[in-house]
């Protein structure tokens, strides 16, 4: 088997041949990629079961579609993000010049994926990487032995294996990884590993994407179909157990509204998993025993009051959907992302005292805001920041291609989805192509100077024409 520096050493000198440069090869390793994931999706399910005991509805959703979706997308307008960009100001000093804007390959870039959702979160920045002409290595999460196995075995018999390599293994392979050169990162997961990557990252000067998370808030206010919001706020966070970067993390509300919420939220739990969710099918597991033993620490820890769920099982993971209330801001619960099915609902009485709250934690990766009234989701829209935002739902403002996905602040840095991950895996060179003509303004600029040419050459440069 070959090392880590062979296998990226031979997937640099692939790069510099030029073989991942022109649009038919791109199309093609997409098109590849494409048959992968549609030839063997039963084989995907059976691993994502296995590791996550996920149902076949939240596996093809946010597994298996979401990746086609983005698939279709890059292919689609593939040739649209390959051309240059004309569109540029010019001044009258170039208005005779050929100005424009490449998008061109970064080189060999790293991807390191997580657990919660283990082959979109690898398979996603690789459509964007590929579209962009790059080589990649993958590093799939070892949490997920299954799926990771599955892609360590897929990946090579669908794409070129000069140009892109699976590496499996645990925190020091990975550790190894990152001392080698790399012309981009691309990483998934905590805020504690994100910074070691970047330390990693530094002495090459590499660029980094992080894609983290933090404590997603879902603040509900004003006038409101309680039902709806009920059945809205219940899927979107306890879909795949909780375990989703882009989840509710807490309920921000008023106390009249959460008198009104609990009973709508008991009564779509039991619509959604029947009297006794550990016995459901469409309820998963928690991903690890260590994973389990963290969320029940919480849970202990926690002063406030479980009115939903707090059955669970350490034999099998489970760990039903929960709710609680009374929970302040130094509550056990409100310190770290959850990342999980507990639900702490917290009480606010006024519109300014929840954007208040909201501005006094680290921005989060996703914002939701629940309300009838186009006033209060615009005012907190307005006065708030957050990496995306999405008013009356949850989660599904990730599975749009056209719209940026990535975090700010403490929650990530740089985006992609769609055209947004080509922009993140390609260069933007600004190129100028000179005439000849019009030499006689080009002495303007050369030596002996004086004052009349340099305030002549400041009216050229400033005077901005057309593309």
């Amino acid at each position: 088997m070959a090392s880590q520096s062979e296998v990226i050493d031979r997937l640099r000198a692939t790069f510099r041949s030029g073989v991942t440069f022109p649009e038919p090869f791109r199309m093609t390793q997409l098109q590849n990629l494409l048959s992968l994931v549609e030839e063997n999706e039963q084989l995907i399910q059976d691993a994502l079961h296995k590791d996550l005991h996920k149902p076949k509805f939240e596996s093809v959703l946010s597994e298996i579609q979401i990746t086609l979706n983005d698939l279709y997308f890059a292919m689609e307008n593939l040739r649209t993000w390959m051309q240059p960009e004309y569109n540029i100001g010019k001044n009258l000093a170039t208005r005779m010049d050929d100005c424009f804007i490449r998008r061109e390959p970064l080189g060999v870039v790293l991807i390191i994926g997580a657990w919660n959702y283990p082959l979109h979160l690898i398979l996603l920045p690789l459509v964007a990487a590929i579209a962009a002409g790059n080589c990649a290595i993958l590093k799939p999460s070892e949490i997920c032995q299954a799926t990771e196995q599955l892609l360590a075995e897929l990946i090579p018999k669908y794409l070129s294996q000069d140009c892109y390599a699976v590496l499996c293994g645990g925190a020091e392979d990975t550790k190894s990884l990152l001392k080698n050169k790399f012309d981009h990162i691309f990483y998934t997961g905590s805020q504690v590993v994100a910074r070691s990557i970047l330390l990693a990252a530094a002495p090459h000067l590499t660029p980094v994407t992080l894609e983290l998370g933090g404590k997603s808030p879902c603040f509900i206010y004003g006038h409101i179909d309680i039902h709806k919001a009920a059945k809205r706020l219940c899927w979107s966070k306890f879909f795949n157990t909780g375990q989703s970067c882009v989840a509710p993390d807490y309920v921000l509300c008023t106390t009249q509204t959460r008198d009104a919420l609990l009973p709508a939220l008991r009564e779509t739990l039991r619509t959604f998993y029947g009297p006794d969710p550990g016995a459901s099918l469409d309820m998963g597991r928690i991903v690890t025993p260590r994973h389990w033993r963290r969320l029940m620490d919480m849970l202990e820890k926690s002063k406030g009051k479980v009115v939903i769920g707090g059955e669970s099982r350490e034999e099998d993971r489970y760990i039903a959907p929960t709710v609680l209330v009374d929970v302040q801001e130094s509550d056990a619960l409100m310190q770290e992302e959850i990342f999980g099915p507990i639900l702490p609902i917290l009480t606010i009485e006024s519109l300014e005292e929840g954007i208040d709250y909201i501005n006094r934690q680290e921005k989060p990766l996703a914002l939701y805001v629940f309300s009838d009234e186009t006033s209060v989701v615009t005012t907190v829209l307005n006065n708030t920041s957050s990496g995306g935002f999405c008013g009356n739902d949850g989660i599904v403002h990730m599975a749009l291609p056209g719209l940026p996905f990535g975090g700010v602040g403490a929650s990530g840095m740089g985006s992609y989805h769609g055209r947004w991950g080509f922009e993140t895996f390609s260069h933007r060179r600004g190129c100028m192509n000179r005439s000849w003509l019009l030499e006689r303004v080009n002495v303007l600029r050369y030596p002996p100077y004086s004052d009349y040419n340099l305030a002549t050459n400041a009216m050229w440069g400033s005077a901005v024409c057309t593309a």
